[in-house]
C-alpha cells in the first residue's frame, strides 16, 4: 500500500510553507515574505504520534506536500527577473504542480490567512477543489490564529464550503495539535510505515544544468518544474522513487552560482539548502553541462562534497547536444585539469531529456554507497600499507626513517583509517595524497573519499589517539545544589 499523501494548497503568502515546517517539526521549506519562493512541490515524510491518551499506539505516516501559491504570477503584473525573463511563464507550471499534488492527495489542507479574510484567489482555489470533487478530502485551515479569542471570527472563512475551519498559528504552534489529531483520524485507515529509502542522492550543479529534468526522468513523471528561466528551483526537493526494486530519494537542489551574483535573501537560502542537501545525502551527483566548461561554481561544490567525505558521481548532462562535435576523451582531459581532486570519481555521460545514462547514474550511486560502507579487515589493511611503504616511503631532509606501527579502520561513510606512526609530520601533504591513491588501488575504496588520521605512538599510560577519554569522578556531572 502506498504511503498516504497530504497536500497543502492556497494562494500566495497565507503561510503554507510555515505550516509545512511546523507540521514536520523542522525547517524544510524556505519561508520568506517574497511571493513565489515556493514553486515546486516540497515533500517530507510526516510522522504523527499517537495521542497522549494511548501512548502505546503506533505512529501514522504520510507524505506531506507543500505547493506553490495558486495564481502567483499575474500576466498583467509583468514580473521580470534579473535576467529579463517574464516570470508569468512559470504560472502554468506552478499550477500544474498544484493540480498533480491534489490529484495524488488523500487529504488536502486548504490554507487561508485569517487576518485577511476571504480573498478572490481563495474563492478560486475553493472552486478548483470542488471542480475536482475533492471537498470530502479537504480540511479548511485558517492560519495566523494566535489564540482562542480569534476562533469566533472565522465564520466568513467557513462560508467557503468545506466545513468549519481549523484555526492554527504556524508561527506559534497554536491549534497544530488539534490539526494533527484530525489528520491522524483520517489517515489511520490507510497509513502504514513506508519502505525506507536505501540511499539519499543529492543532485547539485550550476543553474540550468538540467537537475530538475534529470529528477523528472528518474521519477518517470513531471515531479518538479522544468523551465529555461534560471533559478526556477528555489528549495531542495526530495523525490522518492523505486527503480528495479530499490527505493531511493533524489534531492533536486537549487542551481548554485557565485555569491557576488546573488540578488536577494531567497537566493542565499536556496544556496544554503543545496549545501544542506550535500550534508545529508549518501551520494552526490555533480551535474555538469557538456556544452559548458567547468567553472569556479563546480570547484566550490567539489570542495563542499569532499570536505564532507561524500561519494560523488560526475554526470555530464546534455551529451546528446555535443555528441559528434566533442570527443569524450577531450572533455575528460578538461575535467582532469579543472577538477583534479575528483580524479578517482566515476564519470557518466547522459541526457536527462532522453533518459540515456540514467540507469548508470543510479547503479553507480548504489555502488559508491556500498564502497563507502565497506569495512576492511585489520590484517589486510596493515599488509597493504606495509607493501606501499616498502615500494615508496616518505622522504625526510633530516634522514629520519618513517615507520608505521599499526593501522585500523575506525569508521565508514567515509572510510576512515587511523594510522599510528613514529613521526606524523613525515606523512603529511604530498605523501598522504600518494598513500590515499595507492590505497584506492589495492582496497575496495577505489572510487570514494578516504580519510586518514595519523597519530604518534603513545607512551605507556597515555590515552590512545583514537580512544574517547574515560569519564572520571572529576568530570562527572553533579546535580546543582539548592532547593527548587
Amino acid at each position: 500500500m502506498p504511503t498516504p499523501r497530504i497536500a497543502i494548497v492556497g494562494r500566495p503568502n497565507v503561510g503554507k510553507s510555515s505550516l509545512f515546517n511546523r507540521l514536520m517539526g523542522r525547517r524544510i521549506s524556505i519561508v520568506d515574505p517574497t511571493p513565489g519562493v515556493t514553486r515546486d512541490r516540497i515533500e517530507g515524510l510526516l510522522e504523527i504520534a499517537p495521542p497522549e491518551a494511548t501512548p502505546a499506539g503506533e505512529p501514522v505516516f504520510a507524505d506531506l506536500v507543500d505547493t506553490g501559491g495558486y495564481g502567483l504570477y499575474n500576466p498583467q503584473d509583468r514580473r521580470i527577473d534579473e535576467a529579463g525573463k517574464d516570470l508569468s511563464q512559470l504560472d502554468a507550471d506552478i499550477e500544474r504542480q498544484i493540480d498533480l499534488a491534489v490529484a495524488e492527495a488523500d487529504v488536502v489542507l486548504f490554507t487561508v490567512d485569517a487576518t485577511d479574510g476571504v480573498a478572490a484567489l481563495d474563492r478560486e482555489v475553493a472552486e478548483l477543489l470542488r471542480d475536482r470533487r475533492l471537498a470530502e478530502k479537504t480540511i479548511l485551515v485558517a492560519n495566523k490564529v494566535d489564540d482562542d479569542s480569534r476562533l469566533d471570527a472565522l465564520g466568513e472563512i467557513g462560508a467557503l464550503g468545506f466545513g468549519p475551519p481549523v484555526g492554527v498559528s504556524a508561527k506559534s504552534g497554536f491549534g497544530v495539535r488539534r490539526l494533527l489529531g484530525l489528520l491522524r483520524a483520517r489517515l489511520e485507515a490507510i497509513s502504514e510505515a513506508p519502505a525506507a529509502a536505501e540511499i539519499l542522492m543529492a543532485i547539485v550543479g550550476r543553474r540550468n544544468a538540467g537537475k530538475s529534468t534529470l529528477v523528472n526522468a528518474l521519477a518517470g513523471r513531471p515531479r518538479v518544474i522544468v523551465s529555461e528561466i534560471a533559478g526556477t528551483t528555489r528549495d531542495s526537493v526530495d523525490v522518492r522513487f523505486t527503480i528495479k526494486g530499490r527505493t531511493l530519494v533524489a534531492i533536486d537542489t537549487a542551481g548554485v552560482r557565485k555569491k557576488k551574483s546573488w540578488v536577494d535573501d531567497v537566493e542565499r537560502y536556496s544556496h544554503g539548502r543545496a549545501v544542506e542537501a550535500i550534508a545529508r545525502c549518501d551520494v552526490a551527483v555533480l551535474l555538469l553541462e557538456a556544452t559548458e566548461p567547468a567553472s569556479q561554481v563546480e570547484k566550490a561544490l567539489v570542495k563542499e562534497i569532499l570536505d564532507r567525505g561524500k561519494p560523488v558521481v560526475v554526470a555530464i548532462n546534455k551529451w546528446d547536444l555535443v555528441e559528434g562535435k566533442l570527443a569524450l576523451e577531450d572533455y575528460l582531459k578538461h575535467l582532469d585539469k579543472e577538477l583534479p581532486s575528483l580524479s578517482f570519481a566515476p564519470i557518466v555521460a547522459l541526457s536527462g531529456k532522453s533518459g540515456e545514462g540514467l540507469e548508470d547514474v543510479v547503479a553507480l550511486a548504489f555502488n559508491l554507497h556500498a564502497q563507502a560502507g565497506h569495512r576492511e579487515s585489520t590484517g589486510r589493511l596493515n599488509a597493504a600499507i606495509e607493501r606501499i611503504l616498502a615500494e615508496r616511503g616518505p622522504s625526510s631532509r633530516l634522514g629520519t626513517q618513517a615507520k608505521v606501527f599499526y593501522a585500523s579502520q575506525i569508521g565508514t561513510h567515509p572510510p576512515t583509517i587511523a594510522v599510528v606512526v613514529n613521526k606524523p609530520q613525515l606523512f603529511a601533504g604530498q605523501y598522504e595524497r600518494y598513500l590515499l591513491n595507492r590505497l584506492r588501488d589495492v582496497l575496495p575504496f577505489s572510487e570514494v573519499p578516504i580519510r586518514l588520521q595519523f597519530a604518534a605512538r603513545r607512551r605507556d599510560g597515555e590515552p590512545s589517539p583514537t580512544a574517547r577519554p574515560r569519564r572520571t569522578a572529576a568530570t562527572r556531572r553533579t546535580p546543582r545544589s539548592g532547593g527548587r
